[in-house]
C-alpha cells in the first residue's frame, strides 16, 4: 500500500510479532538521523507526541538502551531483536516524543515517502530536517 495522505492511523510490529503498537501521524513527514545508533539500526523515524502512540503489548516483551542523556530510550523486542521505536525529549521536536521506526509499520511502503534528514551526529538539531542527507563530517 502507498503512504495514506495526511494524519492516519497504523498499525505496526517487531519481526517475531511480540512487539505491536498503533501510531497516528502523518507519514509525509517521515525522517532519518544521520547518529550513529540510528545509522546502524537504519531507523526511517516518525516523531509523534506521546499521546498519538499506543503500545499493544505488554512491555515486559521490550528491552531498552539508553544513548545519551538527551533524547532517551530505544525499545526492541526481547524475543527477535527489532527496534520498534524510541521516546524522549527535545526542545527541536516540540519537547516529549515517541519515535517510531516506519520499517516496523505494516502495509506501507517507505519508498512512497518523502524523507526529512537530521544532523544528529554532529548535534545540529538546530538546523532543523532538510530534504537530502547531511555530510557524513564528525563534529570538532
Amino acid at each position: 500500500m502507498k503512504a495514506p495522505q495526511g494524519i492516519t492511523k497504523v498499525a505496526g510490529s517487531c519481526h517475531c510479532g511480540d512487539v505491536r503498537f498503533e501510531v497516528e501521524g502523518d507519514l509525509a513527514k517521515a525522517s532519518r538521523c544521520n547518529c550513529t545508533i540510528c545509522t546502524k539500526v537504519a531507523q526511517v523515524g516518525l516523531s509523534v507526541k506521546p499521546a498519538a502512540f499506543q503500545l499493544l503489548t505488554d512491555p515486559e516483551k521490550l528491552s531498552s538502551y539508553e544513548f545519551g542523556t538527551k533524547i532517551g530510550k530505544r525499545y526492541f523486542c526481547k524475543r527477535c531483536g527489532v527496534h520498534c521505536y524510541g521516546a524522549g525529549h527535545l526542545a527541536e521536536l516540540g519537547g516529549d516524543f515517541v519515535s517510531v521506526n516506519l520499517n516496523c509499520v505494516d502495509e506501507v511502503d517507505l519508498g512512497h515517502l518523502p524523507i526529512g534528514h537530521w544532523d544528529g551526529r554532529n548535534n545540529n538539531w538546530q538546523s532543523g530536517q532538510r530534504p537530502s542527507p547531511w555530510p557524513w563530517a564528525s563534529a570538532s
